[in-house]
């Protein structure tokens, strides 16, 4: 692209859209205007490689009134800011038709202004080289009808001289790249102005574009690879839905859904459309909402060849997107034994240049270190950091989101959090008959991988953590990892492990010809100032008595308690606990030491009971709605950074090679009982009493 050389005056003729007031409307007739010379001497320094073309102050009033009117009357562009700027068009009119009559007078100063902002409108060099080629052959040019290309801010420049600066440049954002200025104007990048000369270029415009170009806000695509499974219809697809319905999407947001087999649009449409529902607070305009949403999900058959699907996919999210700035987010839902491939043909040949690109990943991530550590390598070599997001659906339970809220927002707890003042942690996760564990534990590590490795010990991460000097993903990530490579690696002699065993007639799924663990009992220490001697007792289990997850920071004993013979034989009844419960009811407990009333000095341990059904009406979100926005917003202090799963997979080897090398077998335990009875003795090992209720 070159600029334009003058050495010459360049004679341009453009119609001139002449504004009339007819019965309170404005009508526009296209009149012919005498040429206007652009010397070689006037033309000003350009801007962006452009040069700019500049003449009368009447003359560029005359060409602008009618270019913003014609804008809006000819094409859907009008509808774009419609409702912000319906009252302001005819007021605009009345102002452009009264200046435009007393342009005469003010001549010499209002063209004296404008040529001081006239180099602040540039044309596109290719539009350029256009004209100069057509005026080397005829002399001079007219412009074709305008198309809607060039940003609505110009014509108000060029009509309030008042809007650049003193040094000419304009006081908003610059015109190329089609970003929206502080006021909220639309500003349509100036790459489409060679539409000027075809009008047949200008891309057919969606609703899709439209609501992008208002406020000039990006698109956003979210594709979910494996878009069939089980996962991606009753979690992933419900969890976009919830957030579509309550308002936390984009208007402007597409949904892909990817996978081998051979479906259509509507397949996948009615595939999930029976597990959609509505917020039971609101069930307002439910049937639309769910109509809306379906219709923005697209359906790709990917094939066996992820390169040429994951192509296929690129160019349907641009078919949706058009040319605009889009941003992209892809849930790979697949094997563990496909993801490699599949993250690796999505980065060469689906990802947007237009905006940003986020991959979520589903656990396991890995299904050993050494595994985990090539997925990660796999993926760092085609992805930034910074765009992995390794999603546990454990983790956007409110009890976690709560964990930092109480520590850092109560002074009543920040100065308690240490070895000081707390004797144990307690962290339960076990899991009922009613929870469906058909081929849960596939691989040979079982609840250790799907659990322990990264739920848990992210739990840990958040409990011990030092104060993070922001609440910035990072800021938090970076703590995260300090406490994960501060925890001692795992003894066999502090870790329980159990299988369930059942017969054919439960219905649920043996591992008895396995040593696959259903159960993991375990006892951490953290080495550093804070934690060091305080125990971090777990239990995670499944197919136990009840279904409950809870943790429990479990104080020390008054020092010299003056009412220590009040309390009765057992004095761990009366240690104060701080307990935070997610299942079966999201409560706050606070165990304390009151009298009990009457005559006698007796106490009693009560709980202050906060229970979040009674207090608050509002519907608790899926923990996938939760992880889902915060990846939409950027947000990933509860997601797994690479270095955390290193540290975490480090913790976990000395137990992982001893099943490997068979010297640590499970314990066999009752379907439905309270786990294998070593989690008792652990517990006693290091003095702390098992409460079960």
């Amino acid at each position: 692209m070159s600029l334009i050389s003058v050495s010459s005056p360049l004679i341009l003729s453009p119609p001139t859209w002449v504004c009339r007031r007819i019965d309170s409307r404005v009508s526009l007739s296209a009149t012919p205007v005498r040429s206007f010379t652009v010397a070689a001497k006037n033309l000003p320094s350009a801007i962006d490689g452009c040069s700019v073309l500049y003449g009368g102050a009447c003359k560029f009033s005359s060409w602008f009134c009618g270019l913003k009117f014609w804008i809006p009357q000819n094409l859907d562009l009008g509808r774009v800011s419609r409702k912000r700027e319906q009252g302001n068009d005819f007021r605009n009119a009345q102002i452009q038709d009264d200046d435009h009559s007393e342009c005469a007078k003010s001549n010499l100063s209002h063209e004296q202004r404008v040529s001081e902002g006239a180099s602040a409108i540039s044309l596109p060099n290719d539009s350029a080289e256009g004209l100069k080629d057509t005026s080397s052959q005829h002399g001079e040019t007219s412009l074709p009808n305008v198309q809607p290309s060039i940003s609505t801010g110009i014509a108000t420049a060029m009509e309030s001289p008042s809007s650049f600066s003193a040094e000419g440049a304009p006081k908003t954002t610059p015109l190329h790249g089609g970003s929206s200025d502080p006021n909220g104007e639309l500003n349509i990048s100036t790459r489409t102005v060679a539409s000027l000369e075809s009008p047949s270029s200008l891309p057919k415009i969606r609703s899709s574009t439209v609501a992008a170009w208002k406020g000039g806000a990006p698109s956003l695509g979210i594709a979910v690879i494996g878009a069939t499974g089980e996962l991606a219809r009753n979690k992933i697809f419900p969890a976009l839905f919830a957030l579509y319905y309550s308002g936390f999407l984009p208007e402007n947001v597409s949904f892909f859904g990817y996978s081998r087999k051979t479906l259509t649009d509507e397949d996948l449409r009615s595939m999930i459309a029976s597990t959609l529902t509505c917020r039971i607070d609101h069930q307002q305009n439910c049937g639309d909402k769910m109509d809306a949403f379906l219709s923005r999900t697209y359906y790709l058959n990917g094939g066996y060849d992820n390169k040429e699907g994951m192509s296929k996919l690129h160019a349907r999210m641009e078919l949706i997107e058009d040319e605009f700035k889009a941003n992209r987010i892809f849930y790979l839902s697949v094997p563990q034994e496909a993801l490699r491939d599949v993250a690796t043909s999505l980065a060469v040949n689906a990802q947007t240049k237009k905006g940003w690109n986020r991959v979520i990943i589903e656990k396991p991530f890995g299904f050993n270190p050494v595994s985990s550590h090539q997925l990660t390598q796999s993926l760092l070599s085609t992805f930034q950091e910074d765009q992995l997001y390794r999603i546990d659906h454990l983790l956007g339970r409110n009890i976690i989101e709560n964990l930092t809220v109480l520590r850092f927002s109560n002074l009543v707890f920040q100065p308690l959090w240490n070895r000081t003042y707390v004797r144990n942690i307690q962290i339960i996760l076990s899991e009922d008959l009613a929870v469906q564990m058909q081929g849960r534990y596939s691989a040979e590590y079982g609840i250790i991988g799907d659990i322990i490795q990264s739920h848990i010990l992210q739990t840990i991460a958040l409990l011990a953590m030092e104060p993070p000097i922001s609440l910035d993903g990072e800021d938090i990530r970076n703590e995260k990892a300090k406490v994960l490579r501060s925890i001692r690696k795992l003894e066999p002699s502090d870790v329980i492990l159990g299988q369930y065993k059942a017969s054919s007639e439960d219905k649920v799924h043996i591992y008895s010809d396995t040593l696959t663990p259903t159960f993991f009992a375990a006892a951490l220490f953290i080495d550093n100032a804070r934690w060091d001697g305080v125990p971090f007792l777990i239990k995670a289990g499944m197919g136990l008595i009840k279904h409950r997850v809870e943790i429990r920071i479990q104080f020390r004993h008054v020092p010299g308690n003056l009412y220590r013979d009040r309390i009765g034989h057992n004095s761990d009844l009366a240690t104060n606990e701080l307990i935070l419960c997610d299942v079966p009811d999201e409560a706050i407990l606070v165990r304390v030491n009151n009298k009990i009333p009457g005559l006698s000095l007796q106490l009693d341990a009560s709980q202050l009971n906060l229970l979040y059904k009674d207090k608050y009406t509002a519907e608790i979100p899926d923990s996938y709605e939760h992880l889902l926005l915060d990846v939409i917003d950027g947000d990933n202090h509860l997601f797994m950074r690479s270095d955390e799963l290193a540290a975490a997979w480090n913790i976990l080897s000395p137990v992982l090679q001893e099943i490997d090398k068979k010297n640590i077998a499970p314990e066999l335990y009752e379907l439905g009982g309270r786990g294998p009875v070593g989690a008792f003795y652990l517990w006693a090992k290091h003095g702390v009493r098992w409460v079960e209720d």
